[in-house]
């Protein structure tokens, strides 16, 4: 009897000093007599020794691309229920890329706080974190880390393909394009909303190698998915099936004790470096996955991207790298089939550990590839290096730059100067924010040409607030017209994972702090050496000096209570955009124990 609400081994489940404390009846009573309000029974709560599951719902009206999470949850709770546990469902603080403003971004640190309460609080002995739309993956997973108790994320996956004049139109990748076609006159306004809404077909997120399908092929890559969960579209049949496997999973994790903090090793995360490569993935890796880590404790730089990731090769056929969408990537074998190849390649570590209790090296030991046109072999890929190239300089102490998305266009125009090649000059044109580049981005006064390089800047984890995707700037009008529909873009904010702009990202520390883009004029020259790894001004020490000394930091003013404690805690791209006091805060479970009582 003393037993039958034990895990197996002899270890208690959490929620135990919840509903069944023979040593505080009264608070015993008091939890338990309110959860038996919509028709749990006493004897689950208390004597069954069921675990209690929690399941995250990120889902809502709101949060459109999460939206069947809704749905999911159902077949979620099925697999708990079927293996002996108790679902409980609750909601997280919604996060939309493309509807929250100023930026979603700041909300991934406050759905990150909340997450941390409701595990650390509620009587939890593990949770399903389902995830979709770009920040709601880093936020679970940086919640389930600083927690630490049993946890496995449940992507909601991508849409079905987008199609637009018998073409393929992907999610993100389209809005780009229309926004070129409208700017050199070859349409106008309602074909222009036209094309962009045919990439959204059904539910689920972008169906791009955007920053969604990055960051859940990421979650996978870390270990913390099922194997292939990442890729299965929203609407398949194979996602809710899914969704049941990741319900029964949880139950055994927690009965295995099987905490994140065994599978997101320093190992874990050098292997989702080796996989963002060669996935083609987005921009906002590098900050999240970094976020992940120092929440979870592990050393992680972000010159790792660089030195581990750089020379691995594109595989994946994907917009905005390639010219598939994610219905193909699936079908072509999703993230088990690169794993595989990545596996073969020996570019992994294979004993690090994934949420099934399996390694990686048996996880996808046999998970051929199904299609070579949407899948390349190691030794066939699209590109032979596909990392993130991290640079630095005057300009800023490092920033990066999405090397797969570089076109030969690209490359022609600015790559290949005789006797210089990898490297180009321009003279640089400077934007105080999105505000300032949509009103003059067509000034004659700016002479802006091919040889220009387009600034901007105040668009940092502080500065806007939250790092807003505006880095991926369209040239003027009148040089779409003529076919230039790229110049080189730098700046201190982010820029959409469905972008093929080669931008130079994520720019740390931020103009508004001080970092060298503060420093920087209209007019001046600018020189980037990708083989160097460096940008710079091409001014005098003096100068540069000259600059700092009459520089005053700009009037921040905030528009809410929570962008006003972002800006006075959060940390820059470099090392994850976290709340710089919270990463303190790890292994909460093991470290503090079960939380006092609240009467």
């Amino acid at each position: 009897m003393a037993n039958s609400h034990d895990k197996p081994g002899g270890r208690r489940l959490r929620s135990r000093a919840w509903f069944d404390n023979p040593d505080n009846p009264g608070m015993t009573a008091l939890y338990l007599e309110r959860m038996m309000n919509y028709g749990l029974t006493l004897d689950e709560l208390r004597n069954s020794g069921k675990p209690v599951i929690g399941i995250a719902q990120t889902g809502s009206d709101i949060a459109p691309c999460n939206r069947h999470h809704i749905e999911l949850a159902r077949r979620v709770r099925d697999g708990i229920r079927d293996a002996g546990g108790i679902p409980l469902e609750f909601p997280v603080h919604p996060i939309q890329e493309t509807g929250k403003r100023p930026t979603a971004a700041l909300d991934r640190n406050l759905a990150y706080l909340s997450l941390v309460e409701v595990l650390y609080g509620y009587h939890l002995d593990g949770v399903v974190l389902t995830t979709g739309c770009d920040k709601t993956t880093p936020a679970m997973l940086m919640g389930a880390a600083t927690v630490d108790i049993p946890a496995i994320v449940l992507s909601g996956g991508p849409m079905l393909n987008g199609y637009y004049n018998n073409g393929l139109a992907g999610s993100g990748t389209v809005v780009w394009h229309a926004r070129q076609e409208l700017a050199a006159g070859r349409i106008d306004y309602d074909q222009f909303l036209e094309m962009v809404a045919s990439s959204a077909p059904s539910v689920g997120h972008c169906n791009t190698m955007g920053t969604a399908l990055s960051m859940n092929s990421v979650a996978e890559a870390l270990g913390m998915s099922l194997p292939g969960c990442a890729a299965i579209p929203g609407p398949y049949r194979e996602r809710a099936q899914m969704a049941y496997a990741t319900g029964r999973r949880i139950v055994e994790m927690v009965h295995e004790d099987l905490r994140p903090s065994r599978i997101l090793t320093r190992q874990a995360f050098e292997n989702a470096i080796v996989a963002s490569s060669a996935l083609g993935a987005s921009t906002n890796c590098p900050p999240h996955v970094t976020a992940i880590a120092r929440h979870m404790g592990v050393p992680l730089d972000i010159t790792d991207w660089d030195r581990i990731g750089y020379e691995v090769p594109l595989l994946v056929n994907l917009m905005p790298a390639g010219q598939y969408l994610g219905e193909e990537f699936h079908r072509a074998g999703g993230v088990p089939a690169v794993m595989n190849e990545l596996l073969r390649a020996g570019k992994l570590h294979g004993d690090a550990l994934n949420v099934s209790g399996r390694t990686i090296a048996e996880c996808y030991a046999d998970t051929p590839v199904r299609n070579r046109d949407v899948i390349r072999a190691y030794e066939q890929p699209l590109l032979p290096q596909a990392g993130f190239a991290v640079l630095s300089g005057n300009l800023f102490e490092s920033a990066v730059m999405k090397t797969s998305v570089i076109t030969e266009e690209f490359r022609a125009r600015y790559l290949q100067r005789p006797g210089d090649e990898g490297a180009f000059e321009g003279r640089a044109i400077v934007f105080e924010g999105p505000e300032d580049y949509h009103a003059r981005i067509n000034d004659p006064a700016l002479a802006i040409d091919a040889d220009c390089l387009l600034f901007i800047r105040g668009v940092g984890p502080i500065g806007y607030p939250g790092a807003a995707e505006v880095v991926n700037m369209l040239p003027p009008d009148a040089l779409v017209r003529q076919g230039i529909t790229l110049l080189p873009c730098i700046g201190d904010g982010r820029q959409s994972g469905t972008s093929a702009s080669p931008s130079i990202l994520n720019a740390s520390p931020e103009s508004v702090v001080g970092g060298g883009l503060a420093l920087l004029r209209t007019g001046d020259r600018v020189r980037i050496d990708l083989n160097r790894r460096r940008a710079d001004m091409l001014i005098s020490d003096d100068e540069l000096a000259r600059r700092r000394a009459a520089w005053t930091p700009p009037t921040l003013v905030s528009q809410t209570p929570w962008q006003e404690l972002q800006r006075r805690h959060v940390g820059q791209l470099q090392t994850g955009a976290c709340l710089d006091f919270a990463v303190s805060y790890q292994r909460i479970d093991a470290t503090h124990g079960i939380p006092r009582d609240n009467h």
